[in-house]
C-alpha cells in the first residue's frame, strides 16, 4: 500500500501543475488510506506536501510572468488569519468522540473524513459543470469579495488541510480580474504561503512529525508538478478537469460510504 501511496503521490503534483488545484483535495485520502496516518495529523502533513509542492510550481510560474502579488497578497491575509484561527484555537477543542447516531459512533477522524469527502463532492462538481461565465475576465479587482473568499478558504484550509484551490482560481479569474494561467501560478502562490504557514503554526503547537516521511511524499509530488506543467504546455488544463473532477466525485463518495458504514459501525 505504501508504495501505491507514493504512487499517487505523482498525482498531487500533476494535478496542481495542470490545473492550479485539487491535488490537496486528494493528500489527506491518500496520507491515510495508503499509508494509514492517522486524519487529524493527516491534515498537518498535507499542509507540508501541499504547500512544498505549490512553492516550487509557483516559482516556475513566476519565471513565466504569471504571478500577480496584489491580489496574492489581498486573498492571502484574511485566509491566513481564519487557517491559524481554526487550527489553534477551534481544532483543539474538537473532543475525539463526538457523538452517536443510531448505532453509529461519530468520532473527530471519522468527522473530519467526512467533512473532507463531502468538499470533495462540491469540488468535483464545480469542476465537471462548465458555466457560461467560464472564459469572462472581469477587468476591475473587487477586493472586498476577494478578501472574504479568502477568509473562506482559510478555514478550509485550517480544519481539512486542503489548499482550496478549487475556491482560489474562480475567485482569482472573477474578482481580480485575471487570466486562466496568471491564477493558477497566484493560486499556487496563495496554498503554497498559507500551508506552510499553518505548518508552521502546527509545529509551534508541538505536533509530532515524520520529517524523512514527509520530504519522500513531497519528492514524489514535486515530481508530479513538473510532469503536469511540461503537460499544460500540450494540453489546456480546462479540458482535464472534469476527468479529475468524475475521479474526485468517485473518491468522495467512497470516503463518505466507508467511514460513514464501515469504519463508524466498526
Amino acid at each position: 500500500m505504501e508504495l501505491a501511496g507514493y504512487l499517487f503521490s505523482v498525482v498531487i503534483g500533476v494535478s496542481l501543475g495542470l490545473i492550479g488545484g485539487g491535488g490537496s483535495i486528494l493528500t489527506v485520502p491518500i496520507l491515510v488510506y495508503l499509508f494509514n496516518i492517522n486524519p487529524h495529523l493527516s491534515t498537518s502533513y498535507s499542509l507540508f506536501i501541499v504547500g512544498i509542492t505549490a512553492l516550487v510550481g509557483a516559482l516556475k510560474h513566476y519565471k513565466l510572468g504569471n504571478l500577480k502579488m496584489r491580489p496574492a497578497i489581498l486573498f492571502a491575509i484574511p485566509s491566513l488569519v481564519s487557517l491559524l484561527f481554526i487550527r489553534k484555537m477551534i481544532l483543539p477543542l474538537i473532543p475525539a468522540h463526538l457523538f452517536y447516531v443510531g448505532s453509529l459512533e461519530i468520532s473527530k477522524d471519522i468527522l473530519v473524513m467526512v467533512v473532507f469527502a463531502l468538499l470533495m463532492v462540491i469540488a468535483s462538481v464545480s469542476m465537471i459543470v462548465k458555466t457560461e461565465k467560464e472564459n469572462i475576465i472581469q477587468t476591475r479587482p473587487d477586493a472586498f469579495r476577494l478578501m472574504g473568499i479568502g477568509l473562506a478558504v482559510g478555514l478550509v484550509t485550517g480544519f481539512l488541510g486542503a489548499g482550496g484551490g478549487f475556491l482560489i482560481i474562480p475567485a482569482l479569474i472573477f474578482f481580480a480580474g485575471l487570466s486562466m494561467k496568471q491564477s493558477v501560478g497566484t493560486s499556487l502562490l496563495i496554498i503554497a504561503f498559507n500551508s506552510l504557514l499553518g505548518f508552521g503554526g502546527d509545529i509551534v503547537n508541538g505536533i509530532a512529525i515524520d520529517y524523512l516521511f514527509l520530504l519522500g511524499v513531497s519528492g514524489m509530488a514535486i515530481l508530479g508538478i513538473f510532469i503536469g506543467t511540461q503537460i499544460s504546455k500540450k494540453i489546456n488544463g480546462n479540458k482535464l478537469k472534469p476527468a479529475f473532477g468524475w475521479f474526485v466525485l468517485v473518491m468522495g463518495v467512497y470516503i463518505i460510504i466507508k467511514e460513514l458504514f464501515f469504519t463508524a459501525a466498526g
